[in-house]
């Protein structure tokens, strides 16, 4: 058996940057956009990552190769994999940035991500023994819905802003990124698409001024040895502060299991038959492991195996990318690389990304679900608004308290209607895209469960409301109580009639 073929390099070159440029954006944002100290992002958040990735790798090339050998194959491909995007925006967003900007700890806000990626490998696990139930009970609309949301608004609105900010070169490499993954348009010499992308954004970036030598010198002074560290402590450490966030981490962990599910059928497609259980144990272990060593961003299957199977790749190439992209953060070149690329020649391909997960909330469903993947979002979009609006206010000396609600909502934006529909965005958007789907389906009974699940989430601030504890949003909490009234008496009226049938949760 060949661990490795030639054709395997074609793999490599696409997983291997996919990831790196995941990584950069990632230091990118915990270092510059978040304000952590680079001891903490480049010695030991980024090192615990590159493990991650690693352990991952091997586990999954260990999985292609007994999978090779039971049906006597040289072609499998072993599962791509990675740090999952969606929740790499988020934590950074919703727990590692907040905590850090209201405390001024990084440790504590470090500890806080810690806390909830652990939760999300729990998660996992528990998801490989009863995910096949959950997901005939969730609608695909309602996760695919939010995860839409997330997608369009953290992950594809400010790469686009900072892309047409700076278009001589995020433009261009839109442009690459475009045609090689939209268009289908083969890259000279067979280059990956995302390299040529990247390529062409540094020739630019140089050639016109806007890379600074000096700054590249001073990374290559200051280069940071990174080792992944373990440690039950930061869990402790940081429990307190996360604990407003887990109960977002919980719809997160369930997405990524379906996630995890998905994309072992789409490789069953390709023809690599792969355990979907033993799948979803090791990318929940690998999260586990990674969170102890100092990794706060969950792992995943990444979706794109047909496509890395049709470039040749097999076995080996999972492996070196993984061991490959783990050197570079124990030595320290990703803060190397941060000045030799310009990010705005990467955050195209994060706006590609945003635009495929988007898309394939519609495409993925019935078109008569397509309202339900619209409400899903629209959550999203109030959250992502909100912080904006926060951000703008806050750089300006000020919040929206100080200005005055009334004030705003005159001026044509209602804050506190914003602010309630976007707090827990994740799960309202699940809630939402739900009821959606079961009134679209004339399933009353479970739009009235759903309906009675949202209001007591509300009534104890798990959504609709700043912060968790008891009645937190009345008036919400009545709203849900009252709708569903409303489902549960039309199921009673088209029973009556003989025109619905009793319903389960399992129809």
């Amino acid at each position: 058996m060949k661990y490795f073929v030639k054709s395997d390099w074609n793999g490599f070159f696409g997983l291997f940057t996919n990831n790196l440029t995941n990584v950069l954006v990632m230091a990118s944002l915990l270092s510059v956009v978040v304000g952590l100290p680079g001891n903490i992002v480049y010695g030991r958040i980024l090192p615990a990552v590159g493990l991650s990735i690693f352990i991952s790798s091997i586990y999954y090339s260990f999985m292609a190769v007994k999978l090779a050998r039971k049906e006597s194959r040289s072609d499998v491909t072993a599962l791509p994999a990675g740090t999952s995007v969606p929740h790499m925006f988020l934590i950074v967003f919703l727990i590692i940035g907040p905590v850090y900007w209201a405390t001024g700890n990084a440790y504590l806000a470090w500890s806080a991500g810690l806390v909830w990626s652990l939760l999300e490998g729990i998660i996992e696990l528990i998801g490989s023994f009863i995910g096949a139930k959950v997901r005939k009970i969730l609608p695909r609309a309602a996760m695919l819905g939010s995860l839409a949301g997330v997608s369009i608004t953290y992950i594809a609105l400010n790469p686009a802003f900072n892309s047409f900010a700076v278009p001589y070169i995020g433009l261009v490499a839109l442009a690459i990124v475009l045609l090689g993954w939209v268009g289908k348009v083969k890259m000279p010499f067979n280059i990956p698409t995302g390299l040529v992308a990247i390529i062409v954004g540094v020739i630019i970036g140089w050639s016109s001024g806007l890379m600074s030598g000096t700054a590249l010198l001073d990374s290559i002074r200051n280069v940071q040895l990174g080792v992944p560290v373990p440690s039950v402590t930061r869990y402790f450490d940081g429990f307190q502060s996360a604990l407003p966030f887990l109960f977002s981490a919980i719809p997160l962990g369930i997405y990524n299991f379906f996630e995890t599910i998905d994309n072992c059928e789409s490789a069953a497609v390709a023809g690599d038959h792969y355990s979907t259980k033993e799948a979803m144990v090791a990318d929940g272990v690998t999260t586990i492991v990674g969170s102890l060593f100092g990794n706060p961003f969950p792992t995943a299957i990444f979706i794109g195996h047909p496509g890395w199977k049709e470039a040749g790749a097999r076995i080996g190439y999972s492996f070196v990318g993984g061991l490959v992209l783990f050197i570079l953060t124990l030595v320290g070149m990703i803060s190397v690389l941060l000045n030799v690329i310009p990010v705005v020649a990467i955050l195209p391909i994060l706006l590609y990304i945003g635009i495929v997960i988007t898309t394939q909330a519609f495409t993925s469903v019935s078109h008569k679900y397509a309202p339900a993947v619209v409400l899903a979002i629209i959550p999203w979009l109030a959250d992502w608004t909100k912080n904006a609006v926060d951000i703008a206010l806050g750089a300006a000396g000020t919040n929206a308290g100080t200005v005055g609600f009334n004030l705003l909502e005159i001026s044509g934006l209602n804050y506190l209607g914003m602010m309630s529909l976007g707090a827990g965005s994740i799960i309202v958007g699940m809630i939402l895209g739900s009821i959606a789907v079961y009134i679209i389906d004339h399933k009353f009974v479970h739009a009235t469960i759903t309906s009675g699940i949202a209001a007591v989430l509300t009534f104890f601030g798990i959504i609709h409301a700043g912060q968790v504890g008891i009645n937190q949003n009345l008036g919400m909490t009545i709203g849900y109580v009252l709708i569903a009234i409303i489902f549960m008496g039309y199921f009673l009226y088209y029973r009556s009639k003989g025109e619905i049938k009793d319903e389960t949760l399992s129809s």
